[in-house]
């Protein structure tokens, strides 16, 4: 499948998604987004793919933002349509995934771009990465899920203190605050996040697609997340996966998981 503003490619079982504007510091405009979407739906519906890296061309930024220049002759309706349509197609959608996606944040991700991040399962950073979200020096708000998800990574404080004040945080700071997951030098970037995900395509498909939708129905408005665990939990006893996992357990052996 070819792209013009992203590059996918395989190295094994993970599905490389690459954000490729880099004069650009990879800022995401709508035709971007759409290719995302392409790229992501393609990659839930190949069963060869176990797993998704997202991360920037270059090394200066993971994504700097969204493309302003789209934005200035949009009135109310058209900011609103502009979220809801960014946040079903891209953002969410990576969100509530059935696949694990890891964010390689390589440089600036900032507005979409440090949204983008956190809508990813696991952030992983380069030490020259720097993250924020800057949209109140615009005059708006974060709108692509940055408010519900920093707050529930960082907590209510320091989410209203890094939107109000608009100001970075350094990766280490990252780090500190639960923003992300691990920081590494730049040169490891993606050898670590390759090696993680590796880690976890070890493990059993549909339990990881179980867990995915459990963690996210925690602390969901009009959801009980405690009864979302049970029925994913009682779900997994029916799948193959589950025989062979016990059975590799007893013949103390490496399990051959399916994703059946």
């Amino acid at each position: 499948m070819e792209f013009e503003n992203i590059v996918a490619g395989r190295k094994g079982r993970i599905q490389y998604i690459i954000i490729n504007r880099e004069s650009k510091l990879n800022a995401l405009n709508k035709f971007t987004l759409c290719e995302l979407h392409e790229a992501l739906t393609a990659a839930y519906a190949d069963e060869s793919i176990g797993g998704i890296i997202i991360t920037g061309a270059g090394t200066k930024a993971f994504v700097a933002g969204a493309d302003i220049t789209e934005f200035a002759d949009f009135d109310a309706a058209g900011g609103t349509a502009l979220a809801r349509d960014g946040q079903a197609t891209v953002f969410d959608f990576i969100a509530n995934g059935s696949k694990p996606i890891i964010a390689a944040v390589n440089g600036f991700a900032l507005g979409g771009g440090l949204e983008l991040a956190m809508a990813c399962h696991i952030r992983i950073a380069a030490d020259n990465a720097k993250m924020g979200l800057p949209e109140v020096t615009l005059g708006l708000i974060p709108g692509y899920g940055g408010t519900q998800r920093l707050t529930q990574l960082v907590g209510r404080g320091k989410a209203l203190e890094m939107i109000m004040t608009a100001d970075m945080l350094t990766a280490a700071d990252a780090l500190q605050a639960g923003l992300v997951n691990q920081v590494v030098f730049q040169a490891d970037l993606l050898p670590r996040a390759e090696e993680l995900m590796e880690k976890i395509l070890t493990r059993a498909p549909l339990a990881l697609a179980a867990a995915i939708r459990s963690v996210n129905d925690a602390g969901k408005d009009g959801v009980n997340g405690f009864e979302t665990e049970i029925t994913e939990f009682g779900q997994c006893f029916g799948t193959h996966d589950f025989k062979e996992g016990v059975a590799a357990f007893l013949e103390k052996r490496k399990p051959e998981f399916k994703g059946r």
